[in-house]
């Protein structure tokens, strides 16, 4: 009898450091919409992402990202405000951190006014303020979804814990940086740049390997 084995699943980057950043804890409130991307409910009702899942979208978004110039990201909640703005200054693009003024994208007379080629929204419940205007323009929305978020009016969903700093700061750096790396860009920074705090047991791991 031939045992026939599955092949492991290539990661962009090891499976630890995305659990390590709790990028997988999503919430015990679950929307209908979001349960596709769940990958088990715990005892306690909390509900786990899909990591592999994650990780598949975050390569396929960073390559229209990559396309795009004027990349406008928005974080309401203080928690996004350092990973949004490094990712910014990172893709050349615009971040807009606490609160979204009405007409930033809808008033050409606003002074703040942007046109943006593509929107992430780092929560799209706290967030909606620009997730309105964004759909009267018809500019295409990538939304950061947590397990209550509701998906109806984004183009691209990537589902991560969009709650935690780790988290925001680890996938928005990853995305950095393959965008980067697709446009053929220099790209040193590093997760610490965008708030992340590295496990000390991972990061006296990769230095033994190094």
């Amino acid at each position: 009898m031939i045992l026939v084995t599955k092949a492991k699943e290539k990661l962009l980057i090891p499976k630890e450091k995305y659990l390590s950043a709790g990028v997988h804890i999503g919430m015990t409130s679950k929307t209908a919409d979001m349960k596709r991307f769940i990958y088990k409910i715990r005892p306690t009702g909390l509900a786990v992402l899909n990591v592999g899942l994650l990780d598949k979208k975050i390569d396929i978004i960073s390559n229209l990202l990559a396309q795009r110039r004027r990349i406008l990201i928005v974080a309401r909640k203080e928690v996004g405000f350092e990973p949004a703005e490094k990712f910014a200054e990172a893709v050349g693009g615009k971040a807009v951190v606490g609160r979204f003024m009405p007409g930033s994208l809808t008033n050409p007379t606003y002074k703040e006014f942007f046109e943006p080629e593509i929107m992430i929204v780092t929560d799209p419940l706290a967030d909606k303020q620009a997730l309105k205007e964004a759909i009267q323009m018809r500019i295409p929305i990538i939304g950061l979804c947590d397990t209550f978020n509701e998906t109806a009016y984004l183009d691209f969903v990537l589902p991560c814990n969009n709650k935690g700093k780790k988290s925001l700061a680890l996938i928005l750096w990853l995305l950095a940086q393959l965008i980067k790396k697709k446009r053929n860009e220099e790209f040193t920074l590093k997760p610490e740049d965008f708030g992340y705090e590295p496990d000390k047991e991972i990061v006296q791991r990769e230095e033994k390997e190094a």
